[in-house]
């Protein structure tokens, strides 16, 4: 199993579009199959990352399945337009 795991930083100012991008990374769930189980949230504290993502697929073969699939690009191009920083890790549980 992959633990991937990933948070952002955003633009200030882009509020709208930052619920926009967190909706729609939650609405991939139960939509791309490779996608197991998936964790959206928002940092409640200050001077960190603003938002994570906790997923989990089957392998690194099905992480990439998912990271390219349409619908994932789609949600992800948004998130392009508004971030200023984005950190991930991938690891095995």
């Amino acid at each position: 199993m992959i633990r991937h795991i990933v948070m952002w930083k955003f633009r200030p100012g882009t509020e709208g579009e930052q619920t926009q991008f967190l909706e729609g990374l939650r609405g991939l769930q139960g939509v791309i199959p490779q996608l197991l189980k998936s964790e959206v949230a928002v940092n409640v504290g200050e001077g960190n990352y603003d938002a994570v993502l906790v997923s989990e697929f089957e392998s690194m073969k099905a992480l990439e399945v998912y990271k390219n699939d349409p619908r994932h690009k789609a949600v992800s191009a948004l998130c392009k337009s508004i971030r200023t920083d984005r950190v991930a890790v991938d690891y095995e549980f």
